[in-house]
């Protein structure tokens, strides 16, 4: 007997849209779904701003749209403070399951990290219906990181639009296959429609009738009062806006308007076409990148969103002048188009991603928690263990760790010689880390991760040495992170030795508040980092602060760099060892009541003796040595203008002096007065390495 196959249960997919903006990402989504009637079965759910008409009532494009509304929901409190925002919330979790329940979808697609998505992703979840969170994964800034990433941990299934999304999800304990990269949804959209031959009709429909001359140039800009106006709108603006632009009498200007809704597919030709884009929105750093319409981000709102190299950020736009400046940077441009959001090909993979979802399997989601060697039962001590940071400092001559604390201090420090080959090296570092995790635990104290302070130029985002000094052998391009992470099942920072001179002075020491500074390492060699705003400067290529490698001289010593008059030809202790033995060799280093053995090697320490009791030779050194790092330090006085500069090493009690004296000499007036201080840390690679790892584990900048 034959027998005919059972007809295949159509998945009932629900797509909730809140506003506009989630609309623009569902809506293609929507129509994949609509266009496979034998294979989806499509609820569409409204609530939120859609329903307001100060917003629009952008919910009759969904019906223009040709979508069959199942249900509407009135969920906004009106309010523009935060309060209004949570009772917003909770009206909507009261209406929301009376729909879903009639509903009854297999699926409920919730976008984004709005107020509203929270609600529906709360009530979905406790009503035991799978959730596809899009866009999940992303960084941008205030509240919406905290609600998406609460959509995440709620959702089942994740459509991510980039690369380091997905890695972020993944971190999140995600489970890596429901996690699909799809791209963003509204590409899809956006890249078939926005070469239209009628854009100009669109954008003529928009502009003030008197400016439709101004047409091939899209937007112009007019001053005004010492305003700066766009001949165009501003979509959507709060309530606080409307009552600024009233106050300011904005709303009469002829070139000025203000709309509450355009349609997706005119707004794409108003963006493609712009000549600037200025805002806070999202679409700024993620739809008119496909364009490469010039963008002005304005405020802290979308901070950690990736950009292409449209967005300009004025995150501090504390004043008109840095907008205005922004303006004359980006006005008019046009630059190369971005897909890091979308290549227009998202549809297709989320239909194929819905067709996997097995309706069989269980519900409830797991988590993939990274593996955790030691598990120990909660108690008053585990409670209160001081947070620790594992500080790794790798030297020229040795390797040292130590277990230091919040405060700085260093509870417990380990020394080894260290080896010549890498393969030594690593495993040494392994050991003696596994050595103070396990002393760690006695002397109670919890490690929160691994910083780690090498010679060399270093990419502290990976995590790798790219080029080491002549001092530490085979340790070039290597990674340190990965295999070090992997061992200790710990989180892993590495950055340059000068570099963590300045973040040490940063949180325990000098710098401590200060807001630009400048600290140098006066060593075997010579070197440093620049604080600026607060920030660690490393560069375009990792190398900002290779200070010893300033040039004073056209003509002077070799530097271990292959160059010449270097400032660590000059100054560090290498160069004042070698002018040292030079005058040893020439009888004429040591003079009357300078104590020095045969047998001992000389060193700078001599050097730095024979000149203060006296010896002519040795002064006309030093001298030469400390005019070539003043000289230096006035150079970054005027490149950098820091408020402080703070010398560290060995030799700064020495150079402090004279540097200040050739700097109140040979520097512009407006810089004579900046301090050079001596630093008062004794380990600075130490703490710089720990503080990598404290500030970023207690959530502070770095």
């Amino acid at each position: 007997v034959k027998f005919q196959d059972e007809p295949k249960m159509k998945l009932r997919v629900c797509v909730a849209t809140c506003n506009r903006a989630d609309y623009s990402k569902l809506a293609p989504i929507m129509s994949g779904i609509k266009f496979h009637p034998d294979e989806f079965e499509l609820e569409v759910v409204v609530l939120g701003s859609h329903l307001i008409d100060d917003y629009g009532n952008t919910f009759r494009m969904i019906e223009q749209d040709d979508f069959d509304i199942s249900s509407k929901l009135h969920t906004i409190v009106r309010g523009e403070d935060e309060a209004a925002m949570v009772e917003s919330v909770g009206l909507a979790l009261v209406k929301l399951p009376d729909v879903l329940q009639r509903l009854h979808p297999d699926v409920l697609i919730v976008h984004g990290d709005r107020f509203d998505a929270l609600a529906l992703a709360t009530a979905a979840a406790l009503m035991n219906i799978r959730i596809l969170h899009l866009e999940g994964g992303e960084v941008s800034g205030t509240i919406d990181d905290s609600i998406r990433h609460a959509i995440t941990k709620l959702a089942h299934y994740h459509a991510c639009c980039t690369r380091s999304a997905e890695q972020h999800l993944i971190a999140m304990c995600e489970d890596h296959s429901r996690i699909l990269l799809a791209g963003c949804p509204s590409y899809d959209k956006l890249l078939s429609v926005h070469d239209r031959e009628d854009y100009k009709d669109i954008i003529k429909c928009w502009l003030v009738h008197d400016l439709i001359k101004s047409i091939d140039a899209c937007f112009a800009l007019v001053v005004l009062k010492n305003n700066i106006f766009p001949i165009f709108d501003i979509c959507f603006p709060t309530l606080e806006m409307v009552r600024v632009m009233r106050k300011k009498g904005i709303e009469q200007h002829p070139n000025f308007r203000a709309v509450k809704h355009v349609p997706f597919e005119q707004f794409i030709q108003l963006v493609c076409h712009a000549g600037c884009m200025i805002g806070n929105s999202s679409c700024g750093v993620r739809e008119a990148g496909a364009f490469g319409t010039p963008v002005i981000n304005l405020g802290t709102r979308q901070t950690g969103r990736e950009t292409g190299e449209n967005v300009l950020h004025v995150r501090d736009a504390d004043t008109q002048n840095k907008i205005y400046h922004a303006l004359e940077l980006q006005f008019g441009k046009r630059y190369p188009c971005s897909k890091i959001y979308g290549d227009g090909n998202a549809v297709p993979r989320i239909l194929k991603f819905l067709r996997t979802i097995k309706l069989d399997e269980p519900l409830q989601k797991t988590f993939c928690f990274p593996p955790v060697k030691d598990s120990f039962s909660q108690d008053i001590d585990h409670i209160l263990e001081t947070q620790s940071a594992l500080a790794v400092d790798l030297g020229g001559t040795n390797l040292r760790v130590a277990i230091i604390c919040m405060r700085g201090n260093i509870v417990k420090k380990y020394t080894q010689p260290n080896p010549k080959t890498y393969e030594a090296r690593i495993q040494l570092i392994l050991q003696m880390c596994a050595d103070a995790i396990r002393d760690a635990v006695v002397l109670n104290c919890r490690i929160l991760g691994v910083g780690i302070s090498t010679g060399g130029r270093v990419n502290p985002q990976e995590g790798v040495v790219l080029h080491s000094t002549k001092l530490i052998q085979e340790w070039s391009s290597v990674d340190l992170r990965t295999p070090i992470s992997d061992a200790l099942h710990l989180p892993v920072w590495v950055d340059n030795d000068g570099n963590c001179a300045a973040l040490a002075e940063r949180k325990f020491g000098h710098g401590k508040g200060v807001e630009n500074f400048v600290t140098i390492i006066t060593g075997t060699g010579i070197g440093g980092g620049i604080i600026q705003h607060h920030e660690l400067v490393h560069g375009s290529t990792f190398c900002a602060a290779e200070l010893g490698h300033i040039m004073v001289s056209l003509d002077g010593p070799e530097c271990m760099c292959g160059s010449r008059g270097c400032i660590e030809a000059y100054a560090s202790g290498m160069a004042l060892q070698r002018e040292a033995k030079r005058l040893h060799d020439e009888d004429l280093l040591k003079v009357e009541g300078m104590d020095m053995k045969l047998v001992e090697p000389v060193t700078a320490v001599h050097l730095i003796n024979a000149a203060r009791l006296g010896n002519s030779k040795a002064e006309a050194v030093l001298n030469t040595a400390s005019t070539a790092l003043g000289v230096g330090i006035t150079n970054i006085l005027h490149m950098v203008n820091p408020s402080l500069v703070i010398l560290s090493g060995v030799l700064a009690s020495y150079y402090q002096a004279p540097v200040q004296h050739i700097i109140s000499s040979r520097a512009l007036s407006s810089t004579q007065g900046i301090k050079i201080v001596k630093s008062d840390l004794e380990e600075p690679a130490l703490l710089g390495a720990a503080s990598m790892v404290l500030d970023y584990t207690t959530r502070r900048i770095y």
